[in-house]
């Protein structure tokens, strides 16, 4: 299997989204790979769920489950500046890395870090932050900061999982901003009342994982790409984004399949590739 490069990366890409921080228009959503992306609109910058190290790979190097990398790391997160917002949907890695969020904080002095309120305790001794950080939500909360506006909705990542105080473990986050809604599922199976709750939204854009949910695998299930393009479907999205494939070999999909399916049900959809950027008025079908 051939080593995918990404079309920018580092210096490039940061210089790339520095000479659009002036567009008053258009949004832009650069793939980081995985999971992560990063939201710019008007200049304000939204780091969603990154993954921008080798740690796991590091971490289950001699295991029965090694993460071998297929793609290259588009950033480091070191040079990620001007971040006022970053979220984690739940507690793994490749959604909470220490090596990706412990720089970006730092780097980033006012940043608001969005978590499950569930996760407090795991992330403070993860992040090695003051407990009153984080800001916590479950299904159902929002928050609002400048001009965005972040709705909580529960995912089975395979349950939907709560505390004994009733919050979600696993999240997706609908981001509400001037007239878009953006819904990043962060990793998650179907569940009865998912439709029901985001239809709501009027969703623009779905970000939604395609790996599916293969026990042989040994980690927690998603979507595979038929269902998420359904899904879709289901909600009236304006475009749906694959993600969470491209990453480690053991545990990804073939994104043309994803096509396929999209296609075979007239959801419009855009296949990024990692360092590339979406812009609400590019053309969405491939």
């Amino acid at each position: 299997m051939e080593f995918i490069i990404a079309i920018k990366k580092n210096e490039a890409l940061i210089a790339e989204m520095d000479s659009l921080q002036s567009d008053q228009q258009h949004f832009y959503l650069w793939w980081l790979g995985q999971s992560g992306y990063l939201l710019q609109w008007k200049g304000q910058r939204i780091l969603i769920d990154p993954y921008l190290s080798n740690s796991l790979t590091k971490k289950y190097i001699t295991t029965n489950k090694p993460h071998e990398r297929m793609s290259e790391r588009v950033m480091d997160p070191v040079l990620l500046k001007k971040i006022f917002i970053v979220t984690s949907s739940h507690n793994h890695t490749d959604h909470l890395d220490s090596e990706t969020l412990i720089p970006v904080l730092k780097n980033n002095p006012g940043i608001n870090f969005i978590i499950p309120e569930a996760n407090r305790d795991f992330v403070v001794e993860r992040l090695q932050c003051k407990r009153n950080f984080p800001v916590g939500l479950t299904d159902g909360q929002s928050v609002t900061y400048r001009d965005f506006t972040i709705h909580g909705i529960p995912a089975k990542h395979n349950e939907i999982e709560r505390d004994e105080m009733g919050n979600c473990k696993y999240m997706g986050y609908v981001i509400a901003f001037d007239k878009w809604k953006i819904y990043h599922s962060g990793d998650t199976l179907w569940f009865e009342e998912m439709v029901d709750l985001l239809k709501p939204f009027a969703v623009d854009i779905a970000i939604l994982p395609i790996n599916g949910n293969d026990p042989a695998r040994g980690v927690a299930g998603n979507l595979n790409c038929k269902e998420a393009a359904m899904l879709g479907k289901a909600i009236n999205a304006q475009c749906v984004i694959p993600c969470h494939y491209d990453m480690f070999t053991f545990n990804t999909a073939d994104v043309k399949e994803f096509a396929k399916e999209a296609e075979k049900i007239n959801q419009p959809y855009k296949i990024l590739r990692i360092g590339e950027r979406f812009e609400n008025e590019a053309t969405i079908l491939n």
